[in-house]
């Protein structure tokens, strides 16, 4: 990687212009967000389908958006994002790669996009600010980036509900520390964990992230059980797992 930018297998994303640079974080959701239903693991529930209509909250370069419309060729993605410099190297990627026609990128908040739209998504992904409690950054691109004064975990909660589908689904990577907090805010916003992958750097380190996939179940619908796993990036030789290879496979160089 650059510091220009990054290239995948059929797209390349600049970032030189964005507070948050293409990363692990980034790069896990968009390649582990369930958008087919093809997926074994998801074809046991209600929206095991190819999601039409998607959003990417607070999609920076607009890597997760890029891979998603990689993923879905059905798909069309509205991509979001406060920051207006982060918000143009979006849509110059878009524009340069094989989907354009297939993405929008706006300068929007979630709180905005919401009470502007009567649209449902069948799919929102989202790497959200989580540094809730820590150090404010000095500079402020990667600040408004990384911290939720923003975007509360309960804004994120909230305004995604009311944009789901039925049956659509909120996909995140979070801090494995917040798993708990995010749980207990979607459960009582009426979102059901569906998808559990807790990630760790190496096997003998603590979870350092987790990716969590919420339903907007019909509440008349008999709960469906959570399908958990763990996903390990390093190999013992420092390397990228296999594990991590596969689910990245259609991505990396």
């Amino acid at each position: 990687m650059s510091s220009e930018g990054f290239q995948f297998k059929r797209f390349y994303v600049r970032h030189d212009r964005c507070a948050m640079k293409v990363g692990t974080d980034g790069v896990l959701l968009g390649a582990w967000a369930p958008v087919s239903g093809l997926e074994e693991t998801f074809a046991h529930l209600p929206f095991a389908h190819s999601p039409l209509q998607i959003l990417d909250v607070g999609t920076g370069s607009g890597l997760i958006a890029l891979m998603v419309a990689q993923r879905c060729p059905s798909a069309h993605i509205d991509a979001i994002d406060i920051d207006a410099d982060a918000v143009t190297q979006a849509a110059d990627n878009f524009a340069q790669s094989p989907f354009s026609d297939r993405l929008t990128a706006a300068r929007s908040s979630l709180q905005q996009w919401q009470a502007d739209r009567e649209q449902s998504y069948d799919l929102i992904v989202s790497n959200p600010p989580y540094f809730q409690n820590s150090l404010k950054n000095p500079d402020l691109g990667r600040k408004t980036a990384r911290h939720t004064d923003s975007l509360s975990f309960e804004e994120l909660i909230a305004h995604s509900v009311r944009l789901l589908a039925e049956n659509g689904v909120l996909a995140l990577i979070l801090p494995a520390e917040a798993e708990g907090e995010m749980r207990t805010i979607a459960s009582s916003a009426g979102l059901q964990l569906v998808r559990l992958t807790r990630v760790y750097s190496k096997e003998s380190k603590p979870a350092r992230r987790v990716l969590m996939a919420f339903a907007n179940l019909h509440m008349a619908q008999p709960p469906f059980r959570i399908v958990e796993d763990a996903l390990i990036l390093e190999d013992d030789k420092g390397g990228r797992s296999a594990a991590y290879s596969e689910l990245c496979k259609e991505f990396y160089l």
